[in-house]
């Protein structure tokens, strides 16, 4: 091989080299949260005295728990909804204190009515049902179930 084509060669390897990892590092959505699939045969308990669910001892506190949202809204009622987003299936549901509690995903802005029904459109396709889960209070243990 001549010395100009190994020059050549390595020229490309070399830019090869140092652009790869930014190509593939820059295609990646920068975005703290996974993708994944929304929970079904949803059906457990939370004791709301154990240390697990003090963020529900004041309205308008939730608690995350099996990719469930799990809420006290701000007259006192618990509901839940799926904390994985019906726009893109980002796991970032949480719930707001805004317009008389909502859920809110802050990976596109997306937001629900504590029964699921969007309540805006992030882009071009139709906003989706949050997919909302069943609560039912025992003393001091809520069921969380589909």
């Amino acid at each position: 091989m001549e010395r100009k084509e190994f020059l050549r060669s390595l020229g490309a390897g070399a830019a090869f080299a140092l652009t790869f990892p930014c190509l593939h590092g820059c295609s990646k959505d920068e975005i703290d949260g996974n993708i994944v699939e929304e929970p079904t045969g949803v059906d457990f308990t939370v004791d709301l005295t154990s240390q697990e669910a003090q963020a529900l001892v004041p309205n308008g506190g939730f608690i995350l728990k099996n990719l469930v949202v799990i809420a006290k809204n701000l007259d006192g009622e618990y509901v839940a909804a799926s904390q994985v987003c019906s726009h893109e299936s980002y796991d970032q549901v949480r719930f707001v204190n805004q317009n008389g509690g909502i859920f809110y995903c802050d990976v596109h802005g997306s937001r629900f009515d504590q029964d699921g029904t969007p309540l805006n459109q992030v882009d071009s396709n139709p906003a989706r049902q949050l997919k909302v889960y069943n609560t039912e209070l025992s003393g001091s243990i809520l069921r969380v179930f589909e």
